[in-house]
């Protein structure tokens, strides 16, 4: 197996990190949370404390009318960027509302810095934990759910702090490190080729790899205008101009998105890499040596798109902030939408592929999800997640992914149509999806 340069440099990075972690470190006392109306949406009858921590970041707890005794720290998705909202809890909650449904407890942090900054949002994490043990309660179980970009978040906090977990649920979550964004870069070379108004000729030219210059003044509407102008993809397929249609398809055929999800990625590949930049010093993507398939004339495509090579040192900076070796001394319960656009299913390879190095292969189920939704499958999904990985800490029950899709359809007896569990599925590896580098 060819091993990349990142990639030595990403493990390295992280086993260095872990290793300096072997103790818990002390920490200073926290302030108890404060009662709080609760947000829209949270069940009947539950409690809301809300607080900002030590660090000055805001979070909150909800307390079911009747407790099971089990705590879910949940870490949001994201990153967002700017300045950090105490509402954005408001937002986590009315998703997960679920939770506190099946009767366990929930605490979420808003993380202190906006931005792709994942060890301080997993210290965040680990805090309210402890707020929560220290001030409201003592749980006889406590679980962390990581979704989306959360679980970059919880994959981290479990190799941080692992006394402080008894399970972990993944969700749609980046599981396959800095990887998992590698087709970004390559989404924006390949769109400057074809479209070449990001930026426009007459303006400022910067490597792409900067996602944008740190006093770049271009905005979500702006970027979306220069978007639709080249490609249409705010008009329905028929009416776009054959030039469009063409341009559509070969990112559709080569980066393996559909239409829908170019803007957003886009963004990212702008905005949020921008963030990575400043915070990396330099780019840990690059695309040298990538060869992009799938077009009407590959050779072209390959000879014209901008190339750039990864800079190590970012790279493993980088690594050294968002990543995991899979060395999880709990047990792991993983869940996926196999047609996810937003982060592919097939990171989850990477996932099973790292924990069975570590020794970990045995704390590992995952699942996989009729569905190309990434937030959220709908109220079925989610109780026999809960309840199988619960029965794994408790009883040592190992779960099934065919055990899950069945004990969904029996919760759910009513509309059994609503848990789309698909037991027999076989995702590929990552380099499937993403050209490898």
């Amino acid at each position: 197996m060819k091993t990349t340069i990142r990639s030595t440099l990403l493990l390295s990075a992280v086993f260095a990190l872990l290793a300096g972690c072997a103790t818990t470190p002390s920490h200073p006392p926290e302030a108890a949370p404060q009662a709080a109306a609760c947000p829209d949406g949270v069940p009947a009858g539950a409690r809301c404390l809300r607080g900002q921590d030590s660090a000055k970041t805001h979070y909150l707890i909800v307390m079911p009318a009747q407790w099971s005794g089990v705590l879910v720290v949940h870490a949001h998705g994201g990153p967002a960027l700017g300045e950090p909202r105490a509402s954005r809890a408001n937002e986590d909650i009315k998703r997960w509302a679920i939770t506190v449904s099946q009767g366990h407890a929930w605490a979420g942090s808003v993380f202190r810095q906006g931005g792709f900054a994942v060890t301080t949002a997993a210290e965040d994490t680990d805090r309210v934990r402890r707020i929560f043990i220290d001030h409201v309660a003592k749980p006889r179980r406590t679980l962390l759910h990581g979704q989306s970009w959360g679980a970059m978040v919880a994959t981290r906090a479990a190799e941080l702090f692992p006394k402080s977990w008894d399970g972990m649920l993944l969700t749609s979550g980046v599981v396959a490190g800095p990887a998992t964004y590698d087709f970004r870069l390559d989404l924006r070379v390949i769109y400057q080729y074809l479209c070449n108004n990001h930026p426009r000729p007459d303006e400022t030219q910067y490597p792409l790899w900067m996602g944008l210059p740190a006093d770049g003044k271009l905005n979500n509407a702006d970027l979306a205008a220069r978007v639709n102008d080249c490609l249409g993809v705010n008009k329905p397929a028929a009416q776009r101009t054959p030039e469009q249609a063409r341009r559509v398809r070969t990112i559709v055929d080569v980066v393996r998105i559909p239409d829908n999800a170019i803007i957003g990625h886009l963004q990212w590949g702008t905005f949020t890499l921008r963030d990575v930049i400043s915070r990396t010093g330099a780019s840990p993507f690059g695309n040298e040596g990538v060869t992009y398939a799938g077009s009407d004339d590959d050779a072209a495509l390959n000879a014209g798109v901008r190339r750039y090579r990864a800079d190590p040192g970012a790279a493993a900076r980088f690594a050294a902030d968002v990543d995991h070796s899979g060395r999880f001394g709990m047990p792991v319960l993983a869940s996926h939408g196999i047609g996810d656009s937003t982060v592919f299913v097939e990171g989850s390879d990477t996932l099973r592929r790292r924990m069975a190095v570590a020794g970990n292969g045995s704390r590992l189920v995952q699942t996989f999800v009729d569905s190309d939704q990434h937030s959220y499958w709908g109220d079925a999904m989610y109780p026999p997640l809960f309840e199988a990985l619960l029965n794994w800490v408790d009883k040592n029950e190992k779960p099934t992914p065919a055990g899950i899709a069945a004990r969904c359809r029996a919760l759910r007896a009513a509309t059994p149509s609503d848990c789309r569990f698909v037991p027999d599925y076989a995702v590929k590896p990552l380099a499937s999806r993403i050209p490898p580098r």
